[in-house]
């Protein structure tokens, strides 16, 4: 997964694969997602990202599962 920002657009775009988009779907005024073929998730992109996804305080995690 890769995070870009783009400062000159306060857009951030969230790429989960490189598979190849099909769809864009509008999820709000800001939001978009986009599509492969089969319906999953490719990409996210964030307009006004420092207000609507607090961007300044990103941070990433891994969880692991306590399931034995």
């Amino acid at each position: 997964m890769k995070v870009r920002y783009f400062s000159d657009t306060d857009t951030a775009l969230v790429e989960f694969t490189e598979n190849e988009v099909v769809e864009t779907k509008e999820l709000s005024e800001n939001i978009y997602i986009d599509l492969d073929r089969q319906g999953n998730p490719v990409s996210m992109t964030i307009e006004h990202a420092r207000v609507n996804a607090r961007l300044q305080e990103f941070s990433f995690q891994e969880m692991y599962s306590s399931v034995a």
